[in-house]
């Protein structure tokens, strides 16, 4: 939503910007990391405001290092939101993906450009192109997750992002 948005870049901009800050960790509510957008808003009238790929772009340009808490699901923006942070950690029961295109949509926030620079060409092709949604164990085997933990997600991104 775009008040998820906003509060993306503000939270990124504040911590950029504060000294005392040396990581951000991103994190969902609920055990789920993100579902993506909600489709519904799709046939609404285009209105101005927050857009989901400068924000990406932000999370990819910090120059602090941002870490991805994946609890539940990482799917469509979500998952690319994650794709954005420079280290990804997965709860063992995470699911990732880029469902949007069994619906005819071609995922939109660059992920069609990240995921195959991390995984390599063939395996992106095959997440993108259908749709099917990633067990955390794959995607460490994949690479698209760095880490895969069974206890909480958070604590463990906290560690990561203290490490590095």
């Amino acid at each position: 939503s775009a008040t998820v948005l906003q509060a993306l870049e503000d939270g990124l901009k504040r911590a950029d910007a504060d000294p005392s800050v040396k990581a951000v960790m991103i994190c969902g509510e609920n055990g789920k990391f993100s579902a993506g957008a909600d489709i519904r808003g799709f046939s609404s009238a285009k209105r101005p405001g927050i857009a989901l790929n400068p924000i990406i772009s932000l999370i990819e340009s910090s120059k602090k290092p941002v870490v991805a808490a994946i609890e539940g699901i990482a799917l469509g923006g979500g998952l690319e939101v994650a794709l954005g942070c420079h280290y990804r950690i997965a709860h063992i029961k995470a699911q990732m993906g880029l469902p949007e295109v069994t619906i005819g949509l071609l995922p939109g926030g660059e992920g069609t450009q990240r995921l195959p620079r991390l995984i390599g060409l063939p395996a992106a092709l095959d997440i993108i192109t259908t749709g099917r949604h990633i067990a955390a164990a794959e995607a460490l085997k994949l690479g698209l997750v760095d880490e895969v933990v069974e206890e909480n997600t958070v604590d463990a991104a906290i560690h990561l992002a203290n490490k590095v």
